[in-house]
This record gives structure tokens, C-alpha cells and sequence, in this order.
């Protein structure tokens, strides 16, 4: 039989009273009124469920919630004592009140031994009233009291666990505190590494700008005597002469990479690309004895960086990794995709996404205390004559001066991991075209010999570059300061000069505010730079600077006269088009 509902109070209409549930056992009907009438009585709103068979008495227990049990001893196949012992079993906190008419002394003295709270026989069900309150309230009493005795029993058994935790946590913040003592030690060391860095950065570009200054001289002045010197002893010594300016050259050009002042043409990279075609290069340069593996990611990213540059980085890394290793070692270059996490290192990049490209070896490692200097410049562990000590400083410099940065993972005796991270280009890769070929030579046109006005505050370095210009058949002009170029802008006629190459390293007034102040007073002259170095952020402070209007010293082959060439035809060039659109205007 299912639970029957014999009465609901609605909760709404109590104002706050108590409220119970009652679970009421009982077979017969009549009795069962009896004891609905007798619970008006009692003056607490309630609600009483019925039930008569085990079922649904086992079910109410296990599924329901009451405040009370009224049970009658004697059912048609069950009895009293099941009933108690199931709600016992499944609800032994709540009371558990016999109704029965036949409940003798023995049998209600014995049923309160097992767990029931009172009884009442139907001949005095006057009783039923003042029973339910005083069982309630010996349940809220005993509820009440076990809380109490529960919370104390908590408190004495979480005390100790307590006074065990207070000393963990201070032990935990005595260990962080250390730590972030430790932590603010190594920033202040990688701070100490980042400035003398950058120290050794700004003395290194100053010494490689003045040595190009240098280089410039001597190479201008070899290939000059080259022309004139007659015999072979003389020539061979010319070459000798050029081969340490050519080496003096590459030299500088280290230094500036570990200072950030080089030229770099960032484009996109399928760098994939580029290490499967450096496969052979590689080979061919750290020998036959030495397994090559390559691991490129599928689906790599395009990165923003000099393709040239990172040529010259992946063979720098493996050169290096050759010499870390016995003969039968192994080296891998291996690309992939990572997602970086603020930077804990000076070498480290900002946060973002990058390519990178790492070269590892089974070399002997790098010790700790080698590992703190491998990327100052001129440090070296290898023998007298094996090494400049400028490769991983030209790495660091090359990939800071990208965007990116790089992290060495070394093992002393196991081997080396020096991975390169390079900004992620948002652009696809750029196919690559053709060098520009360059038509005839300007002189013999119709405009006449283009004029030329050089200025270099190094009059060594202003003779070599006006000679190669005179040579290449440009009218040339001098002058050895900004300040002196500007006042001769001011006294010639407009049209008088058609370009200006500009040294950019001035006292006084550099390139960039030269060439800025001469856009003002001649709008349509170009300039070109001539530099030991180049700061393109304060180059582009004069305009649109690009390749094609830098020079650097010392100046290879043709490459000054033909820059200039290509620079003017494309100056005439927009010339002309302006022309015939104020002939077409008619003004």
C-alpha cells in the first residue's frame, strides 16, 4: 500500500510556527481517525503520511524525512518491533511512539529497551498529546546535545591539526619568503647580466662603428693602389691587405649583431624551407663523423627575421655544436610552434607566440659557471686561434634585434640544446624574385652628370667616398658637418643638387636630423645613408628608409655608385610623372 496522505497544514499559513511531519503506521481506519483527531490536540501544525505494509513503511524511512513515528504494535503481517527496527536502522534519531491497544507492561517496558521513546495504549490516547511534546523535545534536547558534544569533539580532535597547520603555515611562509628572497637575488643578478650586456652592447657599437670607419679607408685606398700598382708582389700583398680588411669587416659585423646595431630586412621565413636546404651546408661543415638530423614541424609558422641572418645562426650553432662533440656524435636542428610565458631570463623573449629553431648536440655540455658568460662577447673556452668568442653573442644580438630571444638547455658530459625564438609573422612567406638588374650608367644622359653632395665629418672616409663617386662619374660636392650641408642647401638654386649621401654617425647633427632638415628645405632631393651601423628607428625619422638607401662601411664592391644609380633613376622617375600631370593641368 502506498504512503496516504492523511493531513497538510500549509506552511504559508503557520506564520513561522513549527511544523512536522509525522509518519503514522497503523491498519486500521477508525484507529487511525482517532489519532488524527487526537493530534489536533496537540497544537503544532503537521502533516501525517499512513502507511500499513512493510513496504511502504521501509520506503517512507529510507525516502522521507519525519519528526515523529507513530506505530501500532500489532499489524496484519507485521508487527511493531520490525517496524522499529527498521527506523532505528535507517533514522535512529527520530522519536518512535507505540499506539497499540494490546501493548501489555513487559512487552512496552522491553520495546523501550530496543529503541523505542514511549508508547500510549488507545484507551488513553489523552496521553498522545503531552507524549508527542515531550518526545519532540527530548529529540530536540538530544539533537541538540549531540551537536554540542559533537563540536566539542571536533574541537579537541582538530586542536592538535590545528596547532600542526598554524605551524605549517608558517613554515610554508618562512619557505616563501626565502624563495621570493632567492627569486629577487636572481633578477637582481639578471639585471646585473642584462646592464653589463648592454654596457659591453653600446661599447662594442661604438668600437665597430669607428673600425668601420677604419675599414673603409684602408679597403678605399687598396682598391685604388690595385689599379695602379704594376707588379705581382705588390698585387699579392694588396690582396693580403684585403683579405684582413674583408675579415676586419666580418669581425665588426659581429660585434654588431651582439649590440643589436646591424642591418637586418625582417620578411617571413618558411623556416622548414631553410633548414632542409642548409641540409648538405651543414654536412659538408661539421664533417662526415657526425650524424645530422632534422625534426621540422608540419604546419610551421612563417617567422619575421632575416633569412640571411638565420643562415648564418643555424651554421654559427652547429659550428659550435661540432666543436662541443667527439667524433660519432650526433647534431639535430628541430622547428616548431611554442607559446611563450613572461620572460624569468635577460635572453629570454617577451611573452607571445614565436618559431623556433634549435640545434642540439650530444656534446660534453656547458658548466655552470661557463653557462653565466657564453654570451659576452670575445668570451671563449676554446684554444687560442679557434675562436673569436663572438658566435652565441652575435646569436643573441641577431634574435633580440628580431623581436625573439634565445635559452641554452645543457647537461655537463650529456650534451647542448641552444634554441633560437623568432617573432611569429602574421603574413605568409614571400616568394622570392629576382635581384634588380641595373640599366646603363646615368652619366651620358641627356639631364647631364648627376651632382652629388657627401658629407662625412671623417675626412678620411669623405675622400674615399667622393673618389669612388667621381670615379663612377658624379659631380661631387663636400661637406663635414650637418651644419655645413644645410648652409649649402641654402646658397645653391634649387635644382643644383640631385642627391645627398649623408654619413650617419655625425657629431652634432646625425644623418636622420640631417637628412630631416634638408627634406624641409629641399623636398625632392634623396638621400642616401652611408653608416658603420644603422639605427633604422631614428633612420626612419627622416622617412621611408629601406635597403636600397643604406650603405654600409666598410662599402663592397660597386655597391655605393650602383645604390646611388638606382636611387636617382627612381627619384627622376617620379619626377617625370609629376611634370606631365602640371602639363596636363595646364599649370
Amino acid at each position: 500500500m502506498a504512503v496516504e496522505r492523511m493531513k497538510d497544514h500549509s506552511l504559508v499559513s503557520r506564520g513561522g510556527s513549527p511544523f512536522i511531519r509525522i509518519l503514522l503506521l497503523e491498519d486500521s481506519d477508525l484507529d487511525a481517525e482517532l489519532v488524527l483527531a487526537t493530534l489536533e490536540r496537540v497544537g503544532i501544525p503537521h502533516a501525517v503520511d499512513r502507511v500499513i505494509e512493510r513496504d511502504a513503511f521501509r520506503a517512507a524511512v529510507r525516502t522521507r524525512c519525519y519528526d515523529l513515528i507513530l506505530a501500532d504494535y500489532v499489524l496484519p503481517s507485521f508487527d511493531g518491533l520490525s517496524a522499529l527496527a527498521l527506523a532505528r536502522e535507517h533514522c535512529p534519531g527520530i522519536p518512535f511512539i507505540f499506539v497499540s491497544g494490546t501493548l501489555g507492561e513487559d512487552v512496552a517496558v522491553e520495546a523501550m529497551k530496543v529503541g523505542a521513546t514511549d508508547y500510549v495504549i488507545k484507551q488513553r490516547l489523552d496521553r498522545l498529546p503531552r507524549t508527542i511534546v515531550r518526545a519532540l523535545a527530548e529529540a530536540r534536547a538530544h539533537s541538540e546535545r549531540e551537536v554540542a558534544e559533537q563540536a566539542l569533539r571536533e574541537l579537541n580532535e582538530t586542536l592538535e591539526r590545528r596547532v600542526e597547520a598554524r605551524t605549517r603555515e608558517l613554515a610554508e611562509a618562512t619557505e616563501k619568503l626565502e624563495l621570493q628572497v632567492s627569486e629577487r637575488e636572481k633578477a637582481e643578478a639578471a639585471l646585473r647580466q642584462a646592464q653589463r650586456l648592454e654596457a659591453v652592447g653600446q661599447l662594442t657599437s661604438g668600437v665597430a662603428h669607428d673600425f668601420n670607419n677604419l675599414l673603409t679607408v684602408i679597403a678605399g685606398n687598396i682598391a685604388f693602389l690595385e689599379r695602379v700598382v704594376p707588379d705581382d708582389r705588390s698585387k699579392r700583398r694588396l690582396d693580403m691587405m684585403r683579405g684582413a680588411a674583408e675579415r676586419g669587416a666580418k669581425l665588426t659585423a659581429q660585434l654588431l649583431a651582439f649590440s643589436r646595431r646591424q642591418r637586418l630586412e625582417a620578411k617571413p621565413v618558411d623556416l622548414n624551407h631553410t633548414v632542409a636546404s642548409m641540409r648538405d651546408l651543414l654536412q659538408s661543415s661539421i664533417g662526415g663523423s657526425i650524424r645530422i638530423e632534422t625534426i621540422l614541424q608540419p604546419g610551421l609558422w612563417p617567422a619575421l627575421a632575416d633569412p640571411t641572418q638565420i643562415e648564418l645562426v643555424i651554421l654559427n650553432l652547429a659550428i659550435n655544436a661540432r666543436d662541443a662533440m667527439e667524433v660519432g656524435g650526433s647534431l639535430s636542428v628541430e622547428t616548431s610552434n611554442v607559446t611563450l610565458p613572461a620572460p624569468t631570463r635577460p635572453t629570454d623573449p617577451p611573452q607571445g607566440e614565436y618559431v623556433m629553431v634549435a640545434v642540439s648536440d650530444t656534446g660534453t655540455g656547458i658548466p655552470d659557471d661557463v653557462l653565466d658568460r657564453v654570451f659576452e662577447p670575445f668570451f671563449t673556452t676554446k684554444e687560442v686561434g679557434k675562436g673569436s668568442g663572438l658566435g652565441l653573442a652575435q646569436v643573441l644580438g641577431f634574435a633580440k634585434q628580431s623581436g625573439g630571444g634565445v635559452r641554452i638547455d645543457t647537461r655537463p658530459g650529456e650534451g647542448t640544446s641552444v634554441r633560437v625564438f623568432l617573432p611569429r609573422s602574421v603574413g605568409g612567406v614571400e616568394a622570392e624574385f629576382a635581384p634588380l638588374v641595373l640599366g646603363e650608367s646615368l652619366i651620358g644622359e641627356a639631364n647631364g652628370s648627376p651632382v652629388v653632395l657627401v658629407v662625412d665629418d671623417d675626412s678620411d672616409v669623405r675622400e674615399i667616398t667622393t673618389s669612388i663617386l667621381s670615379e663612377a662619374g658624379y659631380l661631387v660636392r663636400e661637406a663635414g658637418s650637418g651644419m655645413a650641408a644645410l648652409k649649402i642647401l641654402d646658397r645653391a638654386q634649387a635644382d643644383e643638387f640631385d642627391l645627398m649621401v649623408v654619413d650617419f654617425a655625425m657629431p652634432g647633427m646625425n644623418g636622420a636630423e640631417v637628412a630631416r632638415e634638408a627634406n624641409r628645405r629641399r623636398p625632392a632631393l634623396p638621400v642616401m645613408f652611408v653608416t658603420g651601423y644603422a639605427d633604422t628607428a631614428a633612420l626612419r625619422q627622416a622617412g621611408e628608409v629601406g635597403e636600397d638607401r643604406i650603405v654600409q662601411k666598410p662599402f663592397r664592391d660597386g655597391e655605393l655608385p650602383r645604390k646611388a644609380q638606382a636611387l636617382l633613376r627612381t627619384s627622376r622617375g617620379q619626377d617625370n610623372v609629376v611634370a606631365m600631370r602640371r602639363d596636363r593641368s595646364g599649370t
